[in-house]
């Protein structure tokens, strides 16, 4: 997907409208006035990221494309703020402390790799986002966690840890791990 940066600077317009809208109102942003380009109408998964003096303060999203990518937008902005179960919803008076950065996926592959070497070796190659599953657990890190947790060894352990498991279940060899790449972009 090529998006320009004007489809950037919309979404992140689009979201910050969307958030502003519900705290003067108390109702979401009406979808049906909006001109949206027929670009942002492919169907994408999304994150939304809100972060408040550099720190983490919401981050929700889908891994599989199931909506419009600017209604996928607004959806995960409304959660991120209201919804992620790490933190209180946001406060109005946050409102301008707090930047957005979007995240938009590709779909999800299936890694393969012979063992644990060799998937220490690929993550670290690549760097992508990851979705680490076994059994009825799961859970992601989108790339730029990367940023924070370098060392591949202990992303995965810290990836089995939000995923309700033991930290070195990664080494097991029924655990399932997807890969994605993001586009990404956020408010100056």
């Amino acid at each position: 997907m090529k998006l320009t940066q004007k489809d950037k600077d919309y979404l992140l317009k689009l979201s910050r409208k969307a958030l502003e809208h519900i705290f003067k109102t108390g109702e979401e942003i009406d979808l049906s006035k909006l001109k949206i380009s027929s670009n942002l109408k492919e169907q994408k998964a999304t994150f939304i990221t809100l972060t408040k003096n550099g720190e983490l303060r919401g981050c929700i999203g889908k891994l599989l494309p199931k909506k419009e990518l600017y209604k996928d937008v607004i959806e995960n902005t409304y959660s991120a703020a209201f919804s992620d179960p790490r933190f209180p919803q946001l406060g109005k008076e946050e409102l301008d402390q707090v930047k957005i950065e979007i995240s938009i996926l590709t779909k999800p592959k299936i890694l393969k790799y012979k063992d644990t070497n060799d998937l220490i070796k690929k993550l670290h190659e690549t760097k992508p986002g990851v979705i680490l599953e076994y059994d009825l657990s799961s859970a992601t890190f989108l790339p730029q966690v990367w940023e924070e947790i370098e060392d591949a060894k202990a992303f995965l352990s810290s990836l089995c840890t939000k995923a309700g498991l033991p930290e070195d279940m990664w080494k097991d060899p029924d655990i399932k791990v997807y890969t994605y790449n993001v586009i990404k972009f956020k408010e100056k």
